[in-house]
């Protein structure tokens, strides 16, 4: 029997992204080249391995059988491989990660280039989405998450820690006062993060011995699923602000913006490199995992 490891990974990734057109973006070929190799892969095999129809292709029970038994002995073809064309001139091969927006362009792009100074013939693709994703399943080896995913299936190394910060520009405070307690919220303008709903309240330590948590739902007339747009509108004077010391670090230092209720602590914002526990991590995950963790040991933002 002949089989093509083109063919293969052509039909992991169709299986993966749930279709022609996807996969055949994601691997920048053409569909009729994609439609031919998953053709020619269901002849060398002498079986149907998915449903096509007008809206979506799906893997039949032999196509979900294959799938999962040629994934995990493609991903040690490619750990064998790595491994023997190792050498001193560093990491080689691709890297496809994803990492949410803001963190990603402000701090993780440049570690990203520093960490590919040192491995010059390492290919990385970085993917940028605030919400959470299947990533394995889309084909990702590797996820930087603001807070841990709940998934027992993932391997979670905390990188960094970053607070969370109550803000507003000096013009809003002029014009609408600001609140000395966390009830008084509910009286202004708050701009909300509507990606997940959980942004929809704000959450303070309490100061009483139960250590309780006080949320409140802020209301607003403007909400984003960007934090970097968040930040926009407060430094236009929309509103309060609650947003990641990454992100207001520097509006903060020039006075762009101000801190509100500071004896208010937010919940911190935990900061993770994520990987499947179903499978050996490959040499280029954990060296970038370390990186990472040796860079962001003393959060550069907290310095900037």
């Amino acid at each position: 029997m002949k089989l093509d490891l083109q063919e293969i990974e052509t039909f992991l990734r169709v299986v993966e992204l749930g279709g022609v057109s996807r996969a055949a973006e994601a691997l920048a070929l053409s569909k009729s080249v994609v439609s031919k190799r998953l053709s020619d892969l269901e002849q060398h095999l002498g079986a149907k391995l998915l449903h096509r129809s007008t809206r979506k292709v799906a893997p039949t029970e032999n196509g979900q059988r294959f799938y999962q038994q040629a994934k995990g002995a493609l991903r040690d073809l490619h750990e064998a491989a790595e491994a023997a064309t190792f050498n001193d001139s560093g990491l080689r091969g691709r890297l496809q990660m994803l990492a949410p927006m803001s963190f990603g362009t402000l701090w993780l792009a440049p570690l990203i280039a520093e960490f590919m100074c040192l491995h010059r013939e390492l290919e990385v693709t970085l993917h940028l989405d605030d919400r959470i994703s299947d990533f394995e399943r889309e084909g990702y080896d590797l996820c930087v998450r603001i807070s841990r995913i709940g998934d027992s299936a993932l391997i979670a190394r905390k990188l960094a820690t970053s607070a969370r910060m109550l803000c507003c520009s000096p013009e809003y405070a002029a014009q609408h006062g600001v609140p000395t307690q966390i009830e008084e919220l509910l009286a202004h303008d708050c701009i909300g993060y509507s990606n997940v709903t959980s942004g929809q309240f704000w959450s303070f330590e309490s100061c009483d011995a139960a250590g309780d948590l006080l949320s409140i739902a802020p209301r607003g007339r403007f909400a984003s699923n960007n934090g970097e747009v968040m930040c926009a509108m407060a430094l236009a004077g929309q509103g309060l602000a609650l947003l990641p010391s990454f992100i207001v670090h520097r509006h903060l230092r020039d006075g762009s913006l101000i801190e509100v209720l500071p004896q208010a602590r937010a919940q911190a914002y935990a900061i993770y490199a994520m990987y499947p526990r179903s499978s050996r991590a490959s040499r280029k995950v954990l060296a970038l995992c370390d990186f990472l963790q040796q860079r962001l040991a003393n959060p550069p933002w907290e310095n900037a």
